[in-house]
């Protein structure tokens, strides 16, 4: 008897799982939604836990499927997520109603992982006082004044350049981008010299470069933790929260604010806004300052200013390799207005070339860094020329890379034509298909920054030399699945060769 007990409590309690992990499956039906069908316990999250592709990988492969679908549905576990196609859908959620999606769907975890508390991350009451107090650091003229200060690290690339084109071996272009725009938003937001490019043990590029390795199993496990299991991870900081970075990060930060305040330094960057906000906390309304919001935002555009840009400058190399007549358009273009400017290189000078922007504007197109931007609802909506209500805290997913990618968007998708972005073709398309830095009050607000490094650096590159594809060149082009943003898999290696003087 005490067997057959306990044969039915297994049995009642496996179905009552069997229940759970699949109850929320008639959501989208219900509503009449298409999408691919869940499986069990997973949903639709089967591929994106195992590493097989990243989200925007996965969505962007289920796209034809739902061609003339304005929208689609997903579940992620037992949680309903809602993809959008149409550009009239995206201009809604992400521009005309933004209150009613003005939360991203991160969460700060505060005790599990301090440094998660940046802007990216953050609910719209402590987002709105940040956003005004950064984003005149991202103006033209704040831009114009760092300048020289790119420029010096972009001296620091080319000496260091010329070193590894000495050894005659395949460059991996991942890793010096990499090193590159470390150094730039060391100088630029930390006020400190990094070291990255010349210091090959540099703490600065050595904590970057762990933080985005997905394969490092610490990363590994918080990361999937923070997608599937959120209230597991909110435990975690009872017994097991972020150490390794937090406290690098937290000494950089206040050390600073300290020493400036000491010696009466003044620089307009991150790190003197952050000393005002300290000093003066009712700026930020009800939000209460502490260290850790603080040295979370330095943080945060430490993260958000390296690696999106580092990716770029590569994209752009290994599309230059491949595509030699563009490559040499280009350098034209550059040589040209170095000879109008005297041989000098101004901020101004760079806004000039137009080609370059085309070049850069149809990098972005087809390698979108953040492939994929969510959204969570407010409060209940209906999407306009359709019948569906959602309830409040959906979360809807932007698929940039799928929006990017779609053939009837962009004809040939898988092409790499700077003429895209000519003047017709701009005034031809929808705006709402191109969105590398999202659209909306709660785009990105450094995109200028981005663009600035990343052009700054290429030039350095470009004026000496011309790349090559190598030996290890990756032939077709395939994203990393593991990380949060897309990038290559393995990196990209490539060869220079010196031009003529």
């Amino acid at each position: 008897m005490a067997y057959l007990e306990v044969l039915c409590a297994v049995i009642a309690v496996l179905l009552a799982f069997c229940y759970y992990s699949t109850s929320a499956f008639s959501f989208w039906k219900n509503r009449g939604i298409p999408g691919p069908k869940p499986v069990f316990f997973f949903g639709n999250s089967m591929d994106i836990l195992f590493s097989r592709f990243s989200a925007a990988e996965y969505v962007h492969k289920l796209f034809p499927d739902f061609k003339d679908d304005p929208m689609f549905g997903l579940y992620m576990r037992r949680s309903a997520v809602l993809v959008l196609r149409d550009p009239e859908l995206l201009r809604d959620v992400m521009v005309r109603d933004f209150s009613t999606f003005s939360e991203r769907g991160f969460i700060a975890y505060e005790r599990t992982e301090p440094l998660s508390m940046h802007i990216v991350n953050l609910d719209v009451e402590r987002w709105r006082p940040l956003r005004t107090h950064f984003h005149p650091l991202f103006s033209v003229a704040k831009i114009k004044s760092m300048f020289g200060l790119i420029l010096e690290c972009a001296d620091q690339l080319e000496k260091y350049v010329d070193q590894v084109v000495a050894r005659d071996e395949p460059i991996d272009f991942s890793e010096i981008s990499a090193k590159f725009t470390t150094d730039v938003i060391a100088s630029c937001v930390f006020g400190i010299d990094a070291n990255s490019i010349s210091d090959e043990s540099s703490e600065f590029r050595r904590f970057g470069k762990l933080f985005f390795n997905m394969k490092e199993f610490e990363n590994a496990v918080r990361l999937r933790l923070r997608l599937y299991a959120r209230k597991l991870y909110e435990l975690l900081g009872y017994i097991m929260p972020e150490k390794r970075f937090t406290a690098f990060f937290t000494k950089l930060v206040v050390d600073a604010m300290k020493y400036r305040k000491e010696h009466n330094i003044y620089r307009p960057d991150i790190i003197q806004t952050l000393m005002e906000l300290k000093e003066h906390p009712e700026k930020m309304s009800d939000t209460k300052v502490t260290d850790n919001l603080l040295v979370a935002q330095a943080f945060g555009f430490f993260n958000a200013g390296f690696e999106t840009s580092s990716t770029t400058m590569t994209n752009i190399l290994y599309e230059l390799a491949l595509n030699s007549d563009i490559q040499d358009k280009l350098r034209q273009e550059i040589n040209e207005h170095f000879a109008m400017h005297n041989g000098e290189f101004k901020y101004e000078n760079m806004k000039e070339m137009k080609y370059f922007d085309k070049v850069y504007k149809e990098t972005l197109r087809k390698y979108p860094p953040i492939g994929l931007v969510p959204r969570r609802s407010v409060c209940p909506y209906t999407f306009r020329n359709t019948k569906l209500t959602i309830p409040k805290r959906l979360m809807l997913w932007i698929p940039i890379l799928a929006i990017h990618r779609d053939p009837d968007n962009y004809p040939n998708p898988d092409v790499f034509d700077p003429e895209r972005f000519n003047k017709e073709a701009i005034e031809a398309r929808h705006p709402m298909t191109y969105l590398p830095f999202g659209a909306g009050p709660r785009n990105c607000i450094a995109g200028r920054f981005g663009e600035c490094q990343t052009k700054v650096g290429l030039v350095t590159i470009l004026r000496k030399y011309k790349v090559q594809v190598c030996e290890k060149t990756m032939i077709p082009y395939e994203f990393e699945p593991t990380g949060f943003l897309l990038g290559p898999k393995g990196g990209i290696y490539l060869r220079l060769a010196k031009l003529e003087a």
